[in-house]
């Protein structure tokens, strides 16, 4: 059974009474993006209604993303996402005492800018599915009913990020060029810890071959 088929079968055993709002952590590169599409394929196959929303719709504008140098490993960790609005927007509407009605986004980083999305109306039972980087860390921690960290070392994920245009632009993880995600992702996983905090630890090195750790 692949990871995926085992962390569907898990969320589906969680609770059934709530929107269960899972998240698929890890680097640049490591293949959130991919492993939340079939996270999210195995779950709709099995009945579940599943909705997929990427962090990348609460990046916050080049203003504030580079407001401490655009080669800061600090910035990219602390400024990058606008956590404010994607708790008020997307992650309370879809917890206990939410209203259902959610905005998936609010940025397009495509074009660079703001973006109006009307509410979506969340069935009460469905489940939502978030990939980003720095999903674990101690503002979003305690939102998460199930959570995913993707174990990939930088040598393997920086190539990879850089062969798709995952912002990364050069495939040696040392560098200078990736000092800024390189850097702020291990200052994320010195401050948070998140491979501790998972519920499932899984080895996406080979993303035809995963392997759950934990």
């Amino acid at each position: 059974m692949r990871p995926s088929q085992r962390v569907a079968e898990a969320i589906l055993a969680l609770p059934a009474d709530r929107i269960r709002r899972v998240a698929v952590d890890g680097v640049n590169g490591a293949g959130k993006t991919d492993f939340a599409d079939a996270l999210a394929g195995e779950l709709n196959v099995r009945g579940a209604k599943v909705i997929r929303v990427s962090a990348d719709g609460f990046l916050n504008p080049p203003r504030t993303r580079h407001r401490r140098g655009r080669d800061s490993p600090e910035g990219f960790y602390r400024d990058s996402f606008d956590y404010g609005r994607m708790v008020r927007l997307l992650l309370d509407p879809l917890g206990p005492e939410g209203n259902r009605e959610y905005i998936r986004e609010v940025y397009d980083v495509r074009r660079e800018r703001q973006v109006r999305r009307l509410p979506e109306l969340a069935d009460d039972n469905a489940i939502l599915v978030l990939d980003g980087v720095f999903l674990l860390r101690d503002e979003l921690y305690r939102y998460w009913d199930y959570s995913v960290w993707l174990e990939v070392p930088f040598d393997v994920a920086v190539p990879r990020a850089a062969k798709h245009g995952l912002g990364i632009k050069d495939p040696d993880p040392k560098s200078v060029k990736n000092w800024r995600y390189v850097e702020g992702q291990r200052l994320y996983m010195a401050e948070c810890h998140p491979r501790d905090r998972a519920k499932a630890v899984i080895d996406n090195s080979d993303l035809d071959n995963p392997v759950l750790l934990t």
